[in-house]
């Protein structure tokens, strides 16, 4: 009697031991009661708050129509949400809050690359999935080894892909046969885009007449647009944020220098027309991850109820892409069957045609989507759809 009494009582101490360490090594984040929570780790405040905001905004309208319907496994969803300053220790903070204390399922932002890598090893210490629905850089969802990152997941498409797609649009669609780029020497996300321009540029037989390089926060760009003016190119390829860029185009402008100037994803915001003014901006063109006046109806039906929510405003890709990022979590958790954040990463890892706004995408082997790249121009200071690549 009492070696069995010793029996149950060293069972049920293994058994506490058990969950102590499973709850030290994981996020205890099978939701409780009729709530599902996910994690909008993103800045709302800082340097890009426009990007962070935007993500934001969908997000909360995509958990909106979700909750509308019902929710998802019968549970109503909760955005949990913590601004990260646009700080990358701040963001590696935040991670750590959301996976270890606020049991969420999952993880949405930050909206940069490099805020988005601080994440990455909360996301992997406590095993819980983590979306960036906006980093681009291509070392996101795998190591160093090139093996990939369990619980790390893009919605986006690459800066490889992206910067390569502005190279062949800007042979086949502009006929450019050389060109100038200049690129923010200071963060990986201009750099690996000028990088894979120049690659693509090059190898479809074009020349890069000139490589040049602006740091982030600079204000006056005078001494490299005079260095590079006189150069003889068909285009300049300037990847980088609106912060920069929108200043560097109207400088551009105001120096006379008139070529078609190409860039990415990061001049997807408002202050873009605000900074250069709608005359600098004509013959700029930039890939981008959907366009609002793209006529298929599962864009349209967005854009008509975004405008309805939001005083008529047009959503830009960051809308768009936090909305998305959203509803693709979810659809994971419901094809999951639970809030469990490891079956959540196994459902995400499984995707197969899941129809979001920016395109029908499948998750590949890298956690990458299979998608299209929309390239944009600027017409009469709007960013317009031009073409699908």
């Amino acid at each position: 009697m009492k070696k069995t009494m010793k029996k149950a009582a060293a069972l049920v101490l293994a058994s506490m031991m058990l969950v102590g360490f499973t709850a030290c090594g994981g996020s205890d984040s099978e939701s409780k009661g009729d709530t599902i929570k996910i994690g909008a780790n993103y800045e709302l405040s800082g340097d890009v708050a426009t990007y962070g905001q935007a993500c934001t905004k969908g997000i909360e309208m995509a958990v909106a129509e979700i909750n509308k319907d019902g929710g998802v496994n019968g549970k109503q969803v909760e955005v949990v949400k913590i601004d990260n300053k646009s700080d990358n220790n701040e963001a590696m903070s935040a991670a750590t809050k959301l996976a270890s204390k606020e049991g969420v399922s999952v993880m949405i932002g930050p909206a940069t690359s490099g805020a988005f890598k601080a994440t990455i090893s909360a996301a992997n210490q406590y095993k819980v999935p983590a979306i960036t629905c906006s980093g681009t850089s291509d070392d996101i969802t795998v190591k160093e080894d090139g093996s990939v990152q369990d619980y790390i997941y893009r919605l986006c498409y690459t800066d490889t892909l992206q910067g390569s797609k502005m190279a062949e649009f800007a042979a086949k669609k502009l006929d450019a046969k050389s060109a100038i780029v200049l690129a923010d020497n200071s963060n990986d996300y201009s750099n690996g885009l000028a990088k894979a321009f120049e690659a693509k540029f090059k190898k479809d037989g074009g020349k890069v007449v000139s490589t040049e390089t602006f740091t982030a926060q600079d204000k006056d760009f005078a001494p490299v647009l005079t260095k590079i003016k006189d150069k003889k190119a068909d285009v300049i390829y300037l990847p980088g944020y609106y912060t920069e860029c929108s200043l560097i185009i109207k400088q551009a402008r105001d120096l006379g220098i008139d070529l078609p100037i190409l860039g990415a994803d990061g001049y997807d915001s408002p202050s873009m027309l605000e900074t250069a003014g709608k005359d600098a901006l004509k013959d700029v063109y930039f890939t981008n991850h959907y366009a609002a006046d793209d006529k298929s109806d599962v864009v349209q039906n967005f854009v008509k109820a975004y405008k309805s929510a939001n005083n008529d405003e047009n959503p830009g890709a960051f809308e768009t892409l936090g909305y998305d990022a959203a509803k693709f979590a979810c659809d994971a958790i419901k094809r999951a069957g639970s809030a469990e954040p490891q079956k959540v990463a196994e459902a995400l890892a499984a995707t197969k045609d899941f129809k979001a706004v920016t395109g029908t995408l499948s998750i590949d082997k890298q956690h990458n989507p299979v998608k299209e790249t929309v390239v944009l121009e600027f017409k009469d200071g709007v960013a317009t759809f031009n073409t699908k690549l």
